[in-house]
């Protein structure tokens, strides 16, 4: 199913269909503040191991990020972090960074991976937002590619009529928020006293030297 939804003012019916198919392990595409990204409710096991098999990745080795919906629920799925990280999360999101963080014992065992971190994102978009707010738990996402078996940053899909010919298949909602992005949100490593960019994307940061 292809779903128009508007990006800047989201339709409540639209985001409570997408939950009812989220709470019923469904995968589904949604746009991002950088490029497009599949997802599934964090609690879903059925569907993130779809997922992994739809990119050819084992479970384990999975990176995924988990999508939340404001800086008040990441204290939740991550162990205590200092007051600098703090500072740096309150102002750096919303917007396109991934924050790998140690992980809390409320993440789900099936995803929790040897080193027990979770990527966080809280994206400047309202629709992926609004979706964690009304799941009421966050989204478990990975970047899309425009196959399924691709890793190349150049292959990141702009178009969501382009996604729906690849993806309309194997999916069970493709939102449709606009044209989307090719570089992919920044990742920045919170784990240790020397806080580290290990991945230069979207986002510019000024870290403490």
């Amino acid at each position: 199913m292809l779903l128009e939804v508007n990006p800047l003012n989201p339709d409540s019916r639209q985001i409570n269909k997408i939950v009812a198919c989220l709470k019923d392990d469904g995968i589904i595409v949604i746009p991002t503040d950088t490029v497009y990204a599949m997802g599934c409710s964090m609690h879903s096991s059925k569907a993130f191991e779809k997922i992994c098999k739809l990119k050819n990745i084992r479970p384990e080795k999975a990176n995924f990020s988990f999508i939340m919906n404001s800086l008040s629920d990441i204290s939740a799925y991550t162990k205590p972090f200092d007051r600098s990280v703090f500072k740096l999360l309150n102002k750096s999101l919303p917007g396109p960074f991934t924050f790998i963080l140690e992980a809390s014992n409320n993440i789900p065992s099936f995803f929790r991976n040897k080193k027990k971190t979770v990527g966080i994102r809280i994206p400047n978009h309202k629709v992926p937002i609004e979706i964690a707010n009304q799941l009421s738990n966050p989204l478990l996402v990975t970047s899309l590619h425009l196959t399924p078996e691709s890793n190349s940053y150049l292959d990141y899909p702009l178009n969501p009529l382009e996604i729906f010919e690849q993806y309309s298949s194997l999916v069970d909602i493709i939102i449709d928020g606009g044209w989307g992005h090719t570089i992919p949100s920044t990742v920045v490593d919170c784990t240790n006293d020397n806080i580290r960019i290990i991945r230069q994307g979207a986002g510019f940061i000024q870290l403490n030297s």
